[in-house]
């Protein structure tokens, strides 16, 4: 089966800007240039220059025109496996712990998503409480991930953790020295996928970057499932590390 006109010229035009004839900043040829040039259809080409921008090459920007994105130099993310704790109460990233709230937090109740529900034991149209904040850098004022919070009803309906304000230790102090369910344990998972329109716009997000996510379940000694957290962060200025232990049976010298 042949390949679409508008894909070939795709495939040309990623392999230029791959080989660096259109440099990050640079500007790609007007589409009535190109059209011209290559004796294509401007529809097509207008359909090659969308796979591009789509895949996160390039940006349509104003009054300049189809722009190379240059490759971000990503900011590591270490998940050590250990969680840590200052004068705000506990974190799980040394360098996520100077972001703040960079807006005051939604409080609502709602369904979880379907996985959340499943990771909490709840149906999935119950309602959970749902704490939702945008956390960053707040000088300059750069948003860095999304960071929303589903506890269980059971758990959560009549308590502080339904207040904007949870006291000095947030959620998990009231968890454990409040409402008896320390200590606790956590397990995470990562993930990536794209993200919805609102993501996007609270992430500035360029199109065609899907997200991170860090999706972390906290669990009492009874083994309930008292909250989880779904924290997204842009793929494109992020990734996450770990460190790699030996095993036993990796005992150096090996034998």
């Amino acid at each position: 089966m042949d390949t679409p006109a508008y894909r070939r010229l795709a495939d040309e035009l990623r392999t230029a800007i791959t080989d660096g004839q259109y440099p990050p900043d640079s500007t790609l040829p007007k589409i009535t240039e190109l059209a011209t040039q290559s004796g294509l259809a401007k529809e097509t080409v207008r359909d090659a220059y969308r796979v591009l921008e789509d895949e996160g090459l390039v940006q349509v920007v104003r009054r300049r025109g189809t722009v190379v994105r240059g490759v971000p130099v990503r900011q590591h993310i270490s998940r050590t496996r250990m969680v840590y704790r200052d004068k705000r109460g506990y974190f799980f990233d040394p360098a996520a712990q100077p972001w703040t709230a960079l807006r005051e937090p939604t409080v609502t109740w709602g369904p979880a998503p379907r996985d959340i529900a499943a990771l909490l034991g709840v149906t999935p149209d119950e309602d959970v409480l749902i704490r939702d904040r945008l956390m960053g850098a707040a000088d300059p004022h750069e948003p860095t991930q999304l960071a929303t919070s589903y506890l269980p009803a059971a758990v959560a309906r009549g308590t502080h953790l339904a207040e904007k304000d949870t006291g000095p230790g947030g959620i998990y102090d009231r968890l454990e020295l409040d409402l008896g369910h320390g200590p606790l344990t956590w397990h995470e998972t990562i993930g990536a996928r794209m993200p919805t329109p609102a993501e996007t716009a609270d992430l500035r997000l360029a199109k065609g970057t899907p997200v991170l996510r860090i999706v972390r379940t906290a669990t009492s000694p009874a083994g309930v499932a008292v909250e989880v957290n779904d924290t997204r962060m842009s793929a494109g200025q992020f990734e996450i590390g770990y460190p790699i232990t030996r095993h036993p049976s990796a005992e150096f010298p090996a034998r």
